[in-house]
Parts: structure tokens; sequence; C-alpha cells
């Protein structure tokens, strides 16, 4: 009997999984190369763009959670993607979640570490210059879309708690890995007001690796190791955000 009840348990459980489809966007694309940075490998000086690293990742992302929900990518192939094209697919799908993967870059060659963006209003001047950064490939009209939105506070107050359980989730994850096996330091979680995570209309985080400017950084994120390291983290946390917030539905008793 008991047996019997695990196994309706574990059914009706992975079945719940499965149904929850998450979008996993790999940042820039095509004409937009995002941030640009080099770092030497013996004689050699190695040009990586932020393009190529996005989805490189994002595809480990999506072959670590396609057994456990439906998992999408906005793009396979480097092709260039205006953010509300992103949405679209968001909303096509129907996607209940949606990953937007990134990484970092500052004009000091110092700056360092890894940190987990969610939807929400701010007042870090910090902040101000990564959404520079990430909303350039934003038209007017996205532009005057996420003004609404924010401005009759739409989407944040429909999603802020969750895109927030779902940062610390991912986080919680990343700073197990990304600390202790690559000397990553942990920049935190941080609201921000990005145009892809608010036209997205559903819980969403935007994720920054790490920083291309840092050629020591970069060396680490080029590597297959780091890749499926973090693959790995973003993937777990993804998991555990869903076996808390999408729970079987049918009682067993």
């Amino acid at each position: 009997m008991i047996r019997k009840l695990l196994a309706i348990f574990l059914f009706v459980f992975s079945t719940k999984l499965l149904a929850v489809t998450v979008l996993i966007d790999p940042g820039h694309g095509g004409d937009d190369h995002g941030a640009k940075g080099n770092y030497k490998s013996g004689k050699k000086s190695l040009e990586v763009l932020e393009k190529d690293l996005t989805l490189s990742i994002a595809k480990k992302v999506k072959d670590l959670l396609s057994p456990h929900c439906h998992a999408y990518l906005t793009r396979s192939i480097d092709k260039t993607l205006s953010l509300e094209k992103r949405a679209e697919v968001a909303e096509t799908i129907k996607a209940d979640l949606f990953i937007s993967i990134h990484v970092n870059s500052s004009r000091t060659a110092g700056a360092h570490g890894f940190e987990t963006y969610y939807l929400d209003n701010h007042d870090d001047a910090a902040v101000r210059k990564v959404e520079e950064v990430e909303n350039k490939m934003s038209g007017g009209e996205g532009e005057e879309i996420i003004i609404r939105q924010i401005l009759t506070d739409l989407v944040v107050s429909r999603t802020v708690t969750s895109s927030k359980a779902l940062a610390n989730s991912i986080h919680g994850e990343l700073k197990k890995t990304l600390p202790r096996k690559f000397k990553l330091t942990d920049r935190g979680i941080r609201p921000g007001l990005f145009y892809v995570l608010a036209l997205s209309k559903r819980p969403a985080v935007l994720l920054e690796a790490g920083f291309m400017s840092n050629d020591v950084e970069l060396k680490k994120m080029s590597s297959e190791k780091f890749q499926d390291e973090y693959a790995k983290a973003i993937a777990q946390g993804v998991r555990d955000f869903i076996k808390v917030r999408f729970k079987p539905s049918v009682s067993l008793f």
C-alpha cells in the first residue's frame, strides 16, 4: 500500500514539474554582440563575444532542464532578436518562468563577480549603469511599454514576489559553486528595471555571470568547466523553485 501511494505521489509530482514551461534567453545575438573581451591563452590573445558565451550557457541550461520541465530558448543560433521579440516568444509558448543570461562588463578592468537581478523599482546608481547596457536593444515602442507598466505597477506588483524568490533560489545555488570552485565574488541579488524582464510579464530574472572586461574572469567563463558548473547551478535553482512554487494540486488522500 505504501509503495503504491509513493508511486502515485512521484507520478503526480513529476507530471506537475513537466507541466511547467521555462524560457531561457541567451542575451544579445546577431548584430548585437553584447560586451567584448580578450584574454591570453599561451602567446595568443583570444577575443570573446558576450552573445557567444550566453548562447553556450543557455543551451546547457536547457539540456539540464528538459528532463524536468518544458524548456525553450529564445534563440538557438546566432541571430539578432529584439527585446520585444524575446517577450513575444514567452507569450507564444505561455512560459511560466523567464531566465535571461548575460555577462557583465565595466570600464574598470578590476571589476569582478557574479550577480542576479529581478524586476523591481530601486534607486541604485550602479544598477542603472547595467540597465543602460542591457536595455539598448529596445526601441521607442518598447520603452513606452515599460514606462506604462512600471508607472502603473502592473508587472512589478504581479511578479515581484515570485521573481525575487526565483532569484534567491538560483543565486543560492550559484554562490555554493562559483566562489568555491572559481574564486568569483558574490555581488548579490539586486532589483532592476530591465525591459526584457518587464516585457516578459511573468516571474523572471536576469543573470550576470561575471565580467568580460576582467581577463582573468573571462578566461574562467570561457572554459567548458565553468559553463557546465554555472549551468548546473542555474538548472538546480530553477528546479528547486518549481518544486516549491508549483506543488502537485492532486490530493492523495
